[in-house]
């Protein structure tokens, strides 16, 4: 821990809390100077990392500050030490450090940041609108049927999902007709999608996400004390997880997810894939559950909880978790299907 980051870690307030994603959370100071009522819900959050690094987003009024290791102490960290009521003696020693460290930086290509993405509105495919909304269906077809909607309902039964699990759609427009649309949803806004190919066709999916979004963040609620971090939507909503769309997790999703202040546990695939994943959740610090199914053919959540059922699923996930590094790297060696 340098200079700085003990600095701060001295006048934190005392009723604090520190979760095992590494962020310490405590009533912000920073809303009272921001426009806002005093924060009595603990939303302002700092991580201290062990390179050295320091960033403090308060999720109230949105207030960010962070300190890398070959910069200088910024305006909005500054403040932040004043705020927390740092001696102005103590911020100056910290300037001091801050231009030390800087002269004996290496290299600045190896400086680090952290920012909270921002996500723009996004239009979906024409007509798509919720499944579960479809209740004029019988006016599609002279036969009171569409068998294109009709093949998006099987498809998520057969996913071993209910239709009101998630705000699945559809639509009878065009080229979308024979795809099961999937929202991306964030605070609330619609901010992209992916459609899935109902049988056989390619692309098998369209996607439109934007970078650094992380699918069903707006469902992990404050009373649940794991987030599970998968690769696909359909597995993050199986176990309401979420999901970075990808094998790779990137900064930005990384800085929404530990924002949740959670237990932060990935879930692999069990396939070579899944192995980047593992990657990921050293590099992040987080843990990993290594389920060992009754089937070993089993290669994802999904299809965990459409063979046993979301409770067992759950349970054999949780069960497995795996906190300490270097367990993580040798469960890893041998966990993964060819």
């Amino acid at each position: 821990m340098n200079p700085i980051q003990q600095v701060l870690t001295a006048f934190l307030p005392s009723k604090r809390k520190t979760t095992p994603s590494g962020w310490t959370s405590f009533d912000a100071p920073c809303c009272v100077h921001n426009g806002e009522s005093a924060d009595k819900r603990k939303r302002g959050g700092v991580m201290l990392n062990g390179d050295g690094t320091v960033s403090y987003h308060c999720f109230n009024c949105g207030y960010t500050a962070s300190f890398v290791p070959g910069r200088n102490l910024s305006v909005k960290m500054r403040k932040l030490m004043r705020w927390l009521n740092v001696p102005d003696s103590d911020i100056t020693k910290c300037s001091l450090e801050a231009l030390r460290l800087k002269e004996n930086a290496p290299d600045e290509s190896s400086e680090l940041s952290i920012s909270i993405p921002k996500f723009e509105s996004k239009e979906l495919p024409v007509g798509a609108r919720s499944i579960m909304n479809w209740h004029d269906w019988k006016a599609l077809e002279p036969s009171g049927l569409d068998p294109d909607l009709m093949r998006a309902i099987e498809y998520i039964i057969s996913r071993g999902l209910m239709i009101d699990d998630y705000d699945f759609m559809w639509t009878a427009e065009g080229s979308y007709k024979s795809r099961l649309i999937i929202p991306f949803y964030h605070q609330g806004d619609i901010v992209g999608y992916t459609a899935r190919k109902i049988g056989d066709g390619s692309p098998k999916y369209i996607t439109d996400s934007q970078p650094g979004y992380v699918f069903n963040l707006d469902a992990q609620h404050e009373y649940r004390n794991y987030c599970f971090v998968v690769e696909g939507p359909l597995d993050a909503i199986s176990i309401d997880g979420v999901a970075v769309l990808s094998n790779d997790v990137k900064d930005a999703q990384a800085t929404l997810i530990n924002g949740l202040r959670r237990h932060i546990v990935v879930v692999p695939d069990t396939d070579k894939a899944g192995v980047d994943m593992v990657e990921s959740a050293l590099h992040y610090k987080w843990s990993v559950g290594f389920p060992e199914w009754p089937d070993q053919d089993v290669k994802d959540v999904n299809e965990a909880v459409r063979r046993y059922g979301k409770i067992y699923a759950l349970k054999k996930i949780v069960d497995s978790i795996e906190q300490n590094q270097t367990k993580i790297k040798l469960k890893a060696k041998t966990y993964f299907n060819d």
